[in-house]
């Protein structure tokens, strides 16, 4: 499953966001750092470009930098999940740089109803703007992951920074997480210095990117291992943290999959797949065609058969009769000369009688009363038990007789071809 990680550019904080700046600054930042990865591991390619080329992966992650992240240590208050946000709110207010309504929060992962946890303050206004600039884009963020989080053993991340917003110049920065927290502090100044305990853990893990490898190891005294900034966003990418929480969790994952899926299956990419389903389409639709046309010439067929021997065996017949319904033109003429001949058919009196007096119970009188009409005979039988009627019928049905047993009488007639008993 590929993965593409994108940082996301710092937040501008040169004017107030009341006035809309952020939103200008984040529709202004159209480069974005990214690498991209085959398993979330290892890393396949990495650049900077706009959000539109970004290349396209089944995962996308979204990292935050290190100073765009503040980090409070509370005890989780036990709270509906529907009410969750705004007991955060209430328990943070004191704490919060900015009113409670104008944060974004998010819980640190596993965290637990009355036990202490982290909790993760952004400025929501300026990260919603920053996905909303990369879903334009058609780049859809999984997960939004802090660049740094509070941890144990600690580490430390030296990186190149400007020295003044808009200077040329750089200074180096240390980046320190640590079980208390998450600090961003240049190392011109002795904050930096009275920051790290002295000597630090010895289980420290120290980093630092190509630029600041010398400056780190001056300040340390000692070797740091070297990490590239694709190196840290791919590291970062393998947090459990995702701040997309609460309102700005992802809903729309099902939609955005399919949407996906068009796309990639209208891409040049696909083009074979596409002309391959089309040929096995049409395929589909001709063998369809040629089956029907196959089967009706069948059906021409055995109609024409059965029209020649009709119009053979009753020469007097008329050929439109024939043509319209050759078996209907077959029964009735066959019907005519029986009864020219005076022999019953199968739907007359007689045969139908004999049927019937051939399974009448032993035990049972003779019928009171009978009435017949073509192909019905209805039987007066009062008094039966439901397993005489059921031997009747048993005994009739091998003979292709259907029997209808309602309200003391016996119906029967001759079972329609194809109809189960």
């Amino acid at each position: 499953m590929s993965t593409l990680v994108v940082q996301i550019p710092s937040r501008s904080r040169l004017r107030s966001s009341a006035d809309g700046a952020e939103a200008v600054a984040s529709g202004l930042a159209t480069d974005y750092s990214y690498v991209s990865s085959p398993d979330g591991l290892a890393l396949e390619a990495q650049g900077h470009c706009a959000a539109s080329l970004l290349p396209k992966a089944t995962t996308v992650i979204a990292v935050l930098a290190d100073t765009d992240v503040s980090w409070h240590r509370i005890t989780l208050p036990k709270a509906p999940a529907a009410r969750l946000r705004a007991a955060l709110g209430g328990v943070l207010e004191d704490a919060l740089l900015e009113d409670a309504d104008d944060v974004h929060l998010a819980l640190a992962p596993s965290a637990v109803a009355g036990l202490p946890t982290w909790v993760a303050a952004v400025s929501r206004r300026w990260l919603r703007t920053e996905l909303a600039a990369l879903e334009k884009a058609e780049v859809f963020v999984d997960r939004v992951v802090p660049m740094s989080w509070p941890d144990d053993p600690p580490i430390g991340h030296f990186a190149e920074t400007e020295v003044d917003p808009g200077s040329a110049a750089h200074g180096i920065a240390l980046h320190w997480a640590h079980a208390d927290g998450v600090a961003s502090i240049r190392l011109q100044g002795g904050l930096a210095r009275a920051l790290v305990p002295a000597p630090a853990p010895a289980e420290t893990r120290w980093s630092a990117t190509p630029g600041a490898v010398a400056a780190a190891e001056q300040w340390l005294g000692g070797p740091v291992r070297v990490m590239a900034p694709g190196q840290r966003l791919l590291q970062a990418a393998r947090s459990l943290w995702n701040l997309r929480q609460f309102d700005l969790a992802r809903r729309n994952r099902g939609t955005r999959a399919l949407g996906d899926s068009l796309r990639k299956f209208f891409s040049p990419d696909w083009r074979p797949v596409r002309w391959g389903l089309a040929a096995l389409v049409v395929a589909q639709v001709v063998g369809l065609n040629l089956w029907a046309w196959h089967q009706r010439n069948a059906i021409d067929a055995k109609q024409l058969a059965m029209q020649t021997l009709v119009k053979a065996t009753y020469p007097n017949v008329s050929v439109q009769d024939v043509q319209r319904d050759a078996d209907a033109v077959m029964q009735r003429e066959t019907q005519a000369l029986r009864t020219i001949a005076g022999k019953p058919g199968d739907v007359d009196l007689e045969p139908m009688l004999q049927a019937a007096a051939s399974a009448w119970p032993a035990d049972r009188p003779p019928v009171d009363t009978m009435r017949f009409e073509t192909g019905r005979l209805t039987l007066t039988a009062p008094g039966w038990s439901d397993e005489q009627v059921g031997q009747f019928r048993s005994l009739l049905r091998t003979s292709g007789w259907v029997v209808e047993a309602t309200e003391g009488r016996l119906t029967l007639s001759r079972a329609r071809p194809g109809a189960s008993s």
